[in-house]
């Protein structure tokens, strides 16, 4: 089972973020639990969602001790880096994410933010950060991440092409990255 959190400000698209994780899991025959938090967060404060996705049934939807945290904010490492577990990963968005981290975790960090907007997508910053965590390998590959990407905005009836090469730039940054010291 994984445990995954996507945070945020409210706007940043990290519940879309965790919709399409959600999507996808369920495209690969998983069980999903998908909980956004909603509420002042979207009045510029930290708006996040809950992932349990597994291939036995989920007893609890509750995300206590996280495997993946996908952080587009300080904010967010703040609030749910404690709850990280040993070995888990972060996902940070370097461009708003400067800070020291625990030396326990793994870290993909990548410019979603400025890939985005050279990229005229200001919106895909969501779409870059989940390249980065389909190139870390913790949880889909790059081809079931694009894919339910793709399958989540068709069914919106939006032509998700814009978002795809954030994807796509996102996965290659992060994968070139690879091996590259950790931030301390």
């Amino acid at each position: 089972m994984s445990d995954v959190v996507c945070s945020g400000f409210g706007g940043q698209g990290m519940l879309t973020a965790g919709l399409i994780l959600a999507r996808t899991a369920m495209i690969l025959g998983k069980n999903v639990t998908w909980i956004p938090s909603y509420g002042s967060e979207m009045r510029g404060g930290t708006a996040n969602c809950n992932l349990k996705i597994s291939d036995f049934k989920i007893g609890s939807p509750f995300v206590t001790d996280i495997d993946i945290l996908i952080a587009m904010n300080a904010q967010s490492v703040d609030k749910f880096m404690p709850m990280l577990r040993r070995g888990g990963l972060l996902v940070i968005d370097a461009a708003l994410c400067g800070a020291s981290f625990r030396g326990d975790i793994r870290i993909e960090s990548v410019d979603a933010t400025g890939i985005a907007e050279r990229s005229g997508n200001p919106r895909g910053a969501n779409a870059c950060m989940l390249g980065a965590l389909a190139a870390s390998g913790a949880l889909f590959g790059r081809d079931e991440t694009r894919g339910g990407m793709t399958a989540f905005f068709d069914s919106k009836g939006k032509d998700s092409a814009k978002n795809v090469s954030c994807f796509e730039k996102g996965f290659e940054l992060a994968r070139n990255l690879q091996g590259a010291p950790a931030w301390t």
